[in-house]
């Protein structure tokens, strides 16, 4: 039995790695990482933090998720994050992901933020996800 924020992250790591356009714009494949590589393309994406909890109302054992995705670019290259994260955010947004042990109610990027990383001036965009899903 998968617990919901793996099941959630797994089904949006299969949608976004079949996303023909966000491969291209990173590179060629779609980069979605745990923790950041240590020899890193020069655009990726980590997933970030998460929140779960449980969702009431008339849904049985459901959870609302707040997950967060970072794209990751080489400094001077803040528009190349953003399209990325753009490609994301128009493959998930509404998307029917299907997942293990788990059905998705709904799914929503509530928000883009786009900056800089001070230290080493990489691009950073950053997608927040909300989702509500319950158990099967």
């Amino acid at each position: 039995m998968s617990g919901p924020i793996l099941a959630l992250r797994q089904a949006v790591l299969t949608r976004l790695t079949e996303d023909a356009d966000l491969a291209q714009a990173m590179g060629g494949t779609v980069h979605l990482y745990d923790e950041p590589p240590r020899a890193a393309p020069a655009i990726y994406a980590v997933f970030g933090d998460a929140r779960v909890r449980e969702w009431p109302g008339d849904l049985q054992e459901a959870h609302e998720h707040d997950l967060r995705i970072i794209v990751w670019a080489r400094p001077g290259s803040r528009a190349s994050a953003l399209i990325a994260a753009d490609y994301m955010a128009e493959a998930l947004h509404d998307a029917p992901l299907t997942l293990t042990d788990h059905r998705l109610v709904n799914l929503r990027v509530v928000s883009c933020t786009i900056g800089r990383d001070e230290r080493s001036g990489s691009g950073r965009a950053e997608l927040r996800l909300r989702a509500v899903t319950e158990r099967l």
